[in-house]
């Protein structure tokens, strides 16, 4: 009990009556609104897949492009391009002259299974292809036509139509704007990581939380983006007049270069190479239609466009 200013006495209400909402839950409830909102304003649907893809609609694709060559700027100031006259040079630019120039015709037929128009994202692609001296066997095509192979991809390759399997494959990731999804899935990796920080989640938690984006949604997405490289890689390879037959085998060899040591599927961001070659091989018959549909016998027999 206790006494009021004018010497009455009432009872003390008791405690534990009504509470408010946590503000946690409010913050994280906010947060969640706007990462729906993020993820539904923002779904656009690629052409050449049919697939509706989540691309942030305030990265026009002048700044997309502008992005592709800053960082290939950057790249070739730190990395050494070897001689562009050299024989690898020349044969890497005409591998890949004889894949741009089907661009157009893979993407409006593939467009066009998806009951689609032909997209036009890559008619102001400034192509450009150097060679990196390195020992990594591996290859890139940013936004905007820009690419590199790197000497260590040479002997693995080991032909012109395992080299036009690998470099069809990286083009294939600039053609489908799989850069643009990635910073869209980074931006909303960042919401999320705000969210735990500001609804007063501990670090263990918050790292909880984003292993299980990771696992659950980041990684699956990745994988899906190197399936469908594959295949529209090598679909142009085929229409460019390469064997898209060379690409099992490639792949057999990519993974004794890499001891075999893949780690598990679920765990990385692309698929194991047993899941990689069953896909080609049901592929191959789609392949083979392409290119007897997109290279003339001419083509075939010269090896030229």
């Amino acid at each position: 009990m206790r006494r009021d200013p004018f010497g009455g006495r009432h009872r003390q209400q008791p405690s534990g009556g009504r509470r408010g909402i946590n503000p946690r839950f409010i913050i994280l409830l906010l947060f969640a609104g706007y990462g729906v909102y993020y993820w539904f304003s923002n779904q656009s649907v690629d052409a050449v897949t049919g697939e509706s893809v989540l691309i942030d609609r305030n990265l026009s694709i002048e700044d997309e492009k502008t992005l592709g060559l800053q960082a290939y700027q950057e790249i070739l100031s730190q990395e050494r391009p070897v001689d562009p006259d050299s024989p690898i040079a020349r044969q890497v630019r005409g591998i890949a002259e004889r894949l741009v120039d089907k661009v157009p015709v893979v993407e409006q037929a593939l467009a066009a299974e998806n009951g689609q128009p032909a997209p036009t994202f890559s008619q102001g692609f400034a192509w450009e292809v150097n060679v990196i001296e390195s020992e990594q066997a591996n290859a890139f095509c940013l936004p905007g036509g820009k690419m590199a192979v790197y000497t260590g991809l040479v002997p693995v390759a080991r032909n012109e139509n395992a080299m036009a399997v690998v470099m069809g494959h990286e083009i294939a990731h600039a053609l489908l704007r799989h850069g643009a999804q990635r910073m869209a899935q980074q931006k909303l990796s960042q919401v999320g990581q705000m969210a735990g920080a500001m609804s007063g989640m501990d670090p263990q938690q918050q790292q909880m939380i984003m292993a299980a984006m990771g696992y659950g949604y980041l990684l699956p997405y990745a994988r899906k983006h190197e399936t469908q490289a594959d295949e529209v890689g090598l679909m142009l390879a085929a229409a460019a007049c390469f064997d898209p037959q060379e690409a099992v085998p490639l792949w057999e060899r990519m993974s004794e270069a890499s001891g075999g040591q893949a780690q598990p599927e679920f765990s990385s961001t692309h698929p194991n190479p047993g899941t990689r070659i069953a896909n080609l091989q049901s592929l191959m018959p789609k392949a083979m239609e392409y290119r007897e549909r997109f290279c003339s016998p001419a083509q075939a027999a010269s090896g030229q466009r």
